[in-house]
């Protein structure tokens, strides 16, 4: 460790207490990479707070004396988006995960970025209500990782990604000001979308202290369908169908044959049974598993009506499937969340690498028009951080090949 790096471990453990400060190098390489331990990297500290001072605490004291850091949830990117510095410092939010308040009259849930996001769904859930994005290590993934990130999940679909869903912010500033982005729990906010600049923008223009989320009603009525086809193409063309139909569907993901067995295993008796009364497609090899290449998944959700209306529908745009299986209602609830847990823990697991049927999600850099949207972007990221020493190195292109050239990591 550096004597620069040991003086700020001083200073904070003066004020954080000495539990919140990580110095020694065998406790720091637990931190040395998220879910991508391609890359990897000891950082040069760590540090732990417990609320937004001590984040703002910790972030004064690197400005002080110009350290760079990152902030990190719980580790489960796969972008390195949270890759360390091996002279900077490690802010992880993880002690701060407290649900503050579930408001369900302004469907609202106020969170700290340490809070787990399934935790949050559970939450509402027992208010009748729930929280939609769900990226597949949703069970241990924080809020604030998911807003750096913009994460989705396997319901991007129809519901969209975390963006669609923070309204208001307290974010911690790189010069280690406390400020609130946004209309919190209000309707709306006139001004700036602050918001939606600071969403997405991987710990590069500060750290979220206190986050706004939306909730959202639960559906009356939800069901899923399994349909296996011979190849990836004709599963392919048949969630083509479906979108082109007009159909929004809650999920539509698509597994090759060797990866689906965690989604398979749920629905497997129910080829030939029915499901909340309603009778699934016969076995087209009789009592022998299909052949199969691909296995597409449905799920549609709202109101019963239409939510049946739906299911027939893509029953009869999957006439090339050689199997479906459905779990509909209260009945397949169980069902439904076993393939689901089954398909995030083979993605957490990177056993499958599914095909998203979804126009959310589209990297920002797709729609840039040229250098111009670059330095545009180069300037909000100064107007927030002119030191840049929140995240270095990191989203844009030339600052990655700046870092590169510097022997930084690129991301």
């Amino acid at each position: 460790m550096t004597p620069l790096l040991a003086s700020l471990a001083r200073r904070l453990r003066h004020s954080l207490g000495s539990a919140a400060v990580i110095a020694d190098e065998a406790e720091r390489r637990t931190y040395e990479s998220d879910a991508r331990t391609s890359q990897r990297c000891v950082p040069g500290l760590v540090v732990l707070p417990e609320s937004a001072e001590g984040v703002q605490e910790t972030v004064r004291a690197c400005l002080d004396l110009d350290v760079p850091f990152v902030a990190r949830g719980s580790g489960t990117g796969l972008a390195g988006g949270a890759l360390p510095l091996p002279e900077g410092v490690l802010i992880v939010t993880t002690r701060m995960n407290r649900i503050l308040e579930i408001d369900i009259a302004n469907q609202r849930a106020v969170v700290e970025p340490g809070a787990i996001n399934l935790a949050i769904d559970r939450a509402a859930r027992e208010y009748g209500h729930f929280y939609a994005p769900d990226p597949a290590s949703r069970q241990v993934c924080t809020i604030g990782g998911d807003v750096a990130e913009n994460s989705g999940g396997v319901h991007s679909v129809r519901y969209g990604r975390t963006a669609a869903y923070v309204t208001g912010l307290e974010v911690c500033t790189p010069d280690g000001e406390l400020v609130q982005l946004g209309a919190g729990k209000a309707a709306e906010v006139p001004g700036y979308d602050l918001v939606g600049v600071f969403t997405g923008s991987a710990g590069t223009l500060g750290i979220a202290t206190k986050i706004v989320v939306r909730l959202l009603r639960a559906p009356e009525f939800v069901a899923m369908l399994r349909a296996t086809f011979r190849t990836a193409a004709a599963a392919g063309a048949v969630a083509s169908a479906i979108i082109a139909a007009g159909l929004t569907p809650a999920a539509l993901e698509i597994m090759d044959a060797p990866s689906s067995g965690p989604v398979n295993a749920p629905l497997s008796g129910l080829a030939s049974g029915s499901v909340a009364g309603r009778p699934a497609r016969p076995n087209a090899e009789g009592d022998h598993p299909p052949v199969a290449g691909a296995v597409l998944i449905v799920e549609l959700a709202g109101p019963a009506v239409e939510v049946r209306a739906e299911a027939e529908a893509v029953r009869d745009l999957c006439g090339a499937a050689v199997e479906i299986c459905e779990a509909s209602g209260a009945a397949g609830a169980a069902e439904r969340e076993a393939v689901w847990a089954g398909y995030r823990s083979a993605v957490a697991t990177g056993r499958i690498d599914p095909y998203r049927w979804a126009a959310a999600g589209v990297p920002a850099r797709a729609h840039l028009a040229g250098e111009a949207d670059l330095e545009t972007m180069r300037l909000v990221r100064r107007a927030f951080d002119p030191g840049e020493l929140a995240n270095p190195g990191k989203v844009l292109p030339a600052q990655r090949r700046g870092a590169a050239a510097e022997g930084v990591r690129p991301w």
